[in-house]
């Protein structure tokens, strides 16, 4: 990992809530708000900001953990912001706080681990 990462770090992404991230399962909508689904996957972009400037030629990051809290609904046509901060670097581990709001509140907050591993690894793992 190149260094400068720094605890305390943050980033944020941002999107406008659209009908296929609503709650579904198998094509059929079971809710016409944002899904806990469509949430994590917006907490591990954020996540994913905070090592992107650092990882080396040969690193990827690969998810390790996802720990979160869904605590207000929002519909379509809102935007949410998800801001996730550096909490810890442990090892290999790159720990980030994450937080989602819409325009109004609080909807999910959680935890995000990352590790950064060179690529051959990732690749023989998964072969």
């Amino acid at each position: 990992m190149k260094p400068g990462m720094k605890i305390g770090q943050t980033a944020t992404v941002k999107a406008t809530v659209t009908p296929d991230m609503f709650a579904q399962f198998e094509g059929k909508v079971v809710h016409r708000a944002l899904s806990t689904v469509s949430m994590v996957y917006y907490m591990e972009w954020a996540a994913r900001q905070i090592i992107l400037p650092y990882l080396e030629e040969h690193e990827e990051g690969i998810g390790g953990a996802v720990s979160v809290k869904h605590v207000a609904p929002t519909t379509e046509g809102d935007e949410i912001s998800a801001t996730a901060t550096l909490t810890g670097l442990k090892g290999k581990a790159v720990i980030t706080a994450v937080e989602v709001y819409n325009t109004k509140e609080l909807i999910g907050r959680g935890e995000v681990t990352q590790f950064i591993l060179n690529k051959n690894d990732i690749a023989a793992k998964l072969a």
